[in-house]
């Protein structure tokens, strides 16, 4: 049986292709403490935002590489070795397959993530 969390996720891909996407306009128009977006396909990934603040939940993706980028705010991604990844503005980096992580925001977050397009964004527990 699948868990059940309280964030917002949506798979569909907002924008097509040449189409202008408008992130500070999506970010003035989320309500909602832990959201995701796919905005965009590349080839076989995808292109996410997230609006988050607060805590996500410890898992792990079996099969793929998750990147994560910060616009504004501050991502702090613990890793299950009991290291934590400071992210600001401008930074990112890359979670390698299998490895448990818990990404989490003191603040509201506006982040940019990539990952392929079958991947299962709250992972496996």
């Amino acid at each position: 049986m699948e868990k059940q969390f309280s964030y917002v996720t949506k798979l569909d891909i907002k924008f097509d292709h040449l189409q202008r996407i408008d992130i500070p306009k999506m970010v003035e128009e989320c309500k909602d403490k832990w959201f995701n977006q796919t905005l965009t396909q590349v080839n076989d990934s995808v292109v996410r935002i997230g609006i988050v603040e607060g805590e996500y939940h410890w898992h792990k993706h079996e099969n793929d590489d998750e990147f994560f980028f910060v616009l504004d705010g501050q991502l702090l991604i613990d890793l299950e070795n009991d290291q934590t990844i400071e992210l600001n503005p401008n930074q990112g980096v890359t979670i390698t397959k299998g490895v448990v992580h818990r990404p989490r925001a003191p603040k509201k977050t506006v982040m940019l993530m990539v990952e392929t397009n079958t991947i299962q964004p709250t992972g496996s527990y």
